[in-house]
């Protein structure tokens, strides 16, 4: 047979408090559950979210960022200066080349020789030593006469 606890039985007569769990964040959005707090006198806190939905033109902090950018780096970068394009134009046509083939010797894209010719291209030293090698004319530094 089970034997039982003899000993004196007690009750223990302490509050036992259970705490609801809080609610989810999805559910304090959910416009039910907002409409009931509302009808139930709870406290609702509403915040206005700052210039939403609203098409407006960009803050004037904006503009002074941009400002202060343009202080502190050169608006535009140099370009290949017109002796250097007509250096690399001239020696090209004398052996002949297409600036497709030069582009291809010098292991680069067609546009990249293009841009040199064009001066839009911002000069790239790697670049125009290859040209130098290829070519045959000096193109970087100061030209010697």
């Amino acid at each position: 047979m089970p034997s039982r606890f003899s000993g004196t039985v007690t009750q223990d007569w302490e509050p036992v408090v259970i705490h609801k769990s809080k609610p989810r964040t999805h559910d304090l959005r959910d416009p039910k559950v907002v409409n009931q707090a509302l009808r139930s006198g709870a406290q609702v806190q509403t915040v206005k979210k700052f210039d939403a939905g609203a098409n407006k033109k960009q803050p004037a902090t904006a503009v002074n960022a941009r400002k202060l950018d343009e202080a502190a780096e050169p608006a535009a970068l140099d370009r290949v200066g017109l002796e250097v394009r007509q250096a690399i134009q001239k020696a090209r046509i004398e052996k002949k080349m297409s600036q497709a083939e030069l582009a291809k010797q010098i292991s680069e894209l067609p546009r990249v020789v293009q841009e040199y010719e064009n001066g839009k291209a911002v000069p790239n030293q790697a670049v125009l030593g290859k040209m130098e090698r290829v070519l045959g004319v000096k193109l970087r530094g100061k030209a010697h006469k």
